[in-house]
């Protein structure tokens, strides 16, 4: 007898015919230094597309940031991609950057507003910068013919008021030299899909790539939530509970999870995932393996 709603192997579905992308940030210490190659190391021979580099708020880790992408360039065969925001500086100094990154090699730029500086409450766009994301392209295609990534929010941007305002953002974003945007984290997949159909009826044709955050610390993950706008769904929370002192049943219960939400993207057509690391290899490899990405074999 069939059981009811019966479906496939959660596993069955991975023939590695996805393509993914990485997001890292820059170390503080040597120690955090040590961990983020170690992870660099580990996830490169699934072959991302990208890897991401993230920017503090405020150009706070610009060095960090700069110095981590040209590293990337340098030593490793991975593409790295800059992350750079409008925050608390001129359009002189964030061009200025970019011309550097240019000038060093690195060609994808991913192009944020970025988060208020700590301690304010919204976003204010310096005297003298770029006022949001879509001009930031703008002035970056100026500068060159970056491959520029930009973000966007299934459950919209906490400053938009509707959704036609979020929409009509990201348009420009696209419209003004973006190829392609990613999204904030999620846990239902219906949101992302809701998303892509909303963006396709405005007019925005790039890829919009979904992006999966491994829960490695809930108490974390729902103070982030809470400060982006994401909602955490009950279930979470609830599989979660009782986790604090058990850190190998949390990493086993988070790659559950995110296999199961990259299993149904996937099932709805989706082929290119972007993870946030955390700077730690484990839970994404994991869930690239469930994906169906193997390294390359070594020849004898």
């Amino acid at each position: 007898m069939t059981p009811p709603d019966f479906r496939p192997n959660l596993f069955a579905f991975a023939p590695g015919d996805v393509a993914v992308s990485f997001e890292f940030f820059p170390p503080k210490t040597e120690a955090m230094e040590q961990t983020l190659w170690q992870a660099v190391r580990a996830l490169a021979p699934l072959h991302p597309r990208f890897v991401s580099v993230t920017y503090g708020a405020g150009g706070s880790t610009r060095e960090r940031t700069h110095n981590t992408v040209v590293r990337i360039l340098q030593e490793t065969a991975l593409i790295p991609a800059a992350h750079l925001t409008c925050v608390a500086a001129s359009r002189d100094e964030v061009d200025e950057v970019a011309r550097r990154y240019w000038a060093a090699g690195v060609r994808h730029i991913v192009a944020l507003r970025g988060d208020p500086p700590e301690g304010d409450a919204r976003f204010a766009p310096h005297p003298q910068g770029y006022e949001n994301a879509a001009a930031l392209v703008t002035g970056l295609k100026r500068i060159g013919d970056f491959d520029i990534s930009v973000a966007c929010y299934p459950e919209r941007h906490v400053d938009s008021a509707d959704w036609q305002a979020e929409l009509d953002n990201l348009k420009r974003k696209v419209d003004n030299g973006a190829s392609r945007a990613i999204t904030q984290f999620f846990f239902d997949p219906d949101l992302y899909f809701r998303l892509v159909e909303r963006a396709t009826a405005a007019g925005i044709h790039v890829p919009i790539v979904p992006g999966i955050m491994p829960v490695t610390n809930f108490k974390g993950i729902t103070s982030f939530a809470a400060r982006c706008g994401a909602s955490v769904p009950k279930w979470l929370a609830e599989l979660f509970q009782g986790l604090d002192d058990h850190p190998a049943t949390r990493q086993l219960v988070a790659a559950a999870v995110a296999a199961e939400l990259c299993r149904r993207l996937y099932d709805g057509g989706v082929k290119e995932f972007h993870f946030y690391t955390l700077n730690r290899a484990e839970l994404t490899y994991a869930i690239c393996h469930t994906l169906g990405l193997r390294p390359e074999e070594k020849q004898a």
